[in-house]
């Protein structure tokens, strides 16, 4: 299959921007929210702004596959698959909280090659390829310098996630070790770290949907984007995004606790 990273990298940008658009149609407005079966929650938002993004990607790259959190796989055989989170921060958006975004990953022959992040209710959107950079708003953007955990400052998307899967003394212990924690969370909170707003941001459980793009943007704009044992993925199901020289810090309390 004929694959450019360009056109694609483009085309990605557009439809992020389609969907995320899109969800401010809803956004601070009264609608019904649903359950999963895990107890998230669910909006029409979601599942029709996925499905205005499936269908541009159909429309313009019939033989990629899709991956999503609302709607099932398409394409499952092929060796371009987009992976797509049209609300990233659910719980934000029902609230009227800005700070949810709209998530686009694509992976080729498993390699995660492309990453969108788009804030439609705040108009920020930062975009990476491979070997290409990362972007904040179409200028260039990169991860800040920070020489030690006592200087940073630390994200997470809440208080109480990280104990209800076994990272409750790593979690202290960041906030114990860093300057300061806020809850600016989910795939905003990586952002923050990316365009060199923050320094560190912790997710200790992450669908497929929720980590796609953090990788390409985070190593592009000079970062990292790892799991808990240091393993640059986005399969793990959890992962923090910081700096290179903080890396060793916080893989260390990680493996002290």
């Amino acid at each position: 299959m004929n694959f450019d990273l360009d056109t694609v990298h483009e085309a990605a940008i557009e439809i992020a921007e389609k969907g995320g658009d899109y969800t401010l149609n809803y956004f601070n407005k009264s609608f019904d929210v649903e359950r999963k079966s895990d107890d998230s929650p669910v909006t029409v938002a979601d599942r029709e702004a996925e499905s205005i993004m499936r269908e541009e990607i159909q429309k313009r790259f019939p033989e990629h596959g899709i991956v999503g959190e609302e709607h099932d796989d398409h394409n499952p055989e092929s060796n371009v698959q987009w992976i797509l989170d049209p609300i990233d921060g659910t719980k934000s958006f029902i609230h009227g909280v800005p700070l949810y975004t709209t998530l686009i990953g694509v992976v080729v022959d498993e390699e995660p090659v492309i990453g969108i992040i788009y804030a439609p209710a705040l108009d920020e959107l930062c975009d990476a390829a491979k070997n290409k950079g990362a972007r904040l708003n179409g200028e260039s953007c990169r991860v800040r310098s920070c020489d030690g955990i006592a200087k940073a400052s630390f994200m997470s998307t809440d208080v109480y996630t990280a104990a209800k899967f076994g990272y409750g003394d790593a979690f202290d212990t960041l906030i114990e070790k860093t300057r300061i924690h806020r809850t600016w969370g989910d795939a905003y909170g990586h952002m923050l770290v990316a365009t060199g707003r923050a320094d560190l941001m912790f997710d200790p459980i992450l669908n497929i949907w929720d980590a796609a793009p953090l990788l390409t943007v985070l190593q592009e704009s000079g970062g990292v984007f790892c799991d808990t044992d240091g393993n640059e993925t986005i399969q793990s199901g959890n992962g923090f995004s910081c700096s290179r020289e903080l890396l060793p810090e916080v893989l260390e309390v990680f493996e002290e606790n």
